[in-house]
């Protein structure tokens, strides 16, 4: 099968060249869109990644193009119209656990770097500046952890929380018995705002999660709680984050992701104007951490989602996906 690429950098040409055996892949920098759809020739599918924005109109092209599968080398798939690959019998596969336990770690290294500042003490020590002067933390033993979204990633984020010595509350519309054999109590939303020291989200961005992180939301939660998101950046209303950030209310941030970051992450803009306001509002408080979604940046995450990826490619070809990692059957 041909395989065309798109958003690609070094390191899937590095992982997907390591583990392909039968197919011929070409790599494309660009992400894919109504313009850059004109770049597939003769390939009978194509591998996306989070920022490709593949609406209606693109799949259409796709179809007009003969491709057969589109395959999502990521486990969210929000960026893809899936009724629309459907009507025109084009499969949809995806990743959906490469590796839960790199991202939950991230959500881990956010919420340490933000709290005993260690960014900014290696600055100081490096500049030869020893003081330890507003570099003050508190100590997560004994406070409280809510985790929204108990699939795989919370769940390895939960379970690490409690090895802290965290009390851990959960909200998930399907509770996790595992998690709650560990005495982790599933509670309400507005109960988890409220009782919580540090908020986590780790659920899928669906018309009913959009913006979960709100006005409203914010008010409930506790006066300099710390909010986490390592999920999709549209769980959260930015501009009212920004706003809990200016009053004070809202203690710390830590974001790996963020709802505009299609033209910004993965890229490299140190040598440019970056025009968004909102994001260098938000670069300029000294309580935020922001990371340009590289939670799932491990080798074991990219040689699974590598591994994982071919063999969605293998499953259509000889008819026969696997129900688990199959969005869309042709």
């Amino acid at each position: 099968m041909k395989i065309s690429f798109f958003s690609s950098k070094s390191y899937d040409r590095t992982y997907f060249n390591r583990y392909n055996t039968t197919h011929q892949l070409k790599f494309f920098d660009t992400s894919l869109n109504l313009e850059s759809v004109n770049l597939l020739t003769d390939s009978q599918a194509v591998c996306v990644f989070v920022n490709d924005r593949l609406s209606a109109e693109v799949i259409a092209q796709l179809a007009l193009k003969n491709i057969k599968i589109i395959a999502l080398r990521c486990a969210g798939f929000n960026n893809v119209d899936l009724q629309a690959a459907q009507s025109h019998g084009i499969a949809v596969v995806r990743v959906p656990a490469y590796s839960p336990h790199a991202v939950a770690e991230h959500a881990v290294a956010l919420i340490m770097t933000l709290n005993r500042k260690t960014h900014k003490a290696y600055n100081r020590v490096r500049e030869g500046n020893f003081s330890l002067e507003r570099l003050t933390g508190f100590d997560i033993f004994g406070k409280t952890v809510g985790v929204i979204g108990t699939g795989k990633i919370g769940e390895a984020f939960a379970k690490i929380m409690k090895g802290f010595g965290c009390r851990v509350l959960a909200y998930d519309v399907q509770p996790n018995a595992q998690l709650e054999a560990l005495d982790i109590k599933y509670v309400p939303l507005q109960e988890l705002f409220s009782a919580s020291d540090i908020v986590s989200l780790h659920c899928p961005l669906m018309p009913q999660t959009n913006r979960l992180i709100n006005a409203e939301t914010l008010q409930q939660m506790k006066p300099n709680a710390m909010l986490i998101n390592t999920s999709r950046g549209g769980l959260v209303d930015t501009g009212a984050v920004i706003k809990a950030l200016k009053s004070g209310h809202l203690g710390y941030l830590g974001i790996d992701v963020y709802e505009q970051e299609a033209d910004l992450f993965f890229n490299d803009f140190s040598e440019s104007i970056i025009q968004d306001d909102v994001l260098m509002r938000l670069m300029s408080f000294p309580n935020v951490l922001i990371t340009s979604h590289q939670g799932f940046f491990t080798e074991e995450a990219l040689c699974q989602i590598a591994q994982v990826t071919f063999q969605n490619l293998h499953d259509f070809e000889a008819g026969a996906l696997n129900p688990s990692t199959t969005l869309v059957k042709p």
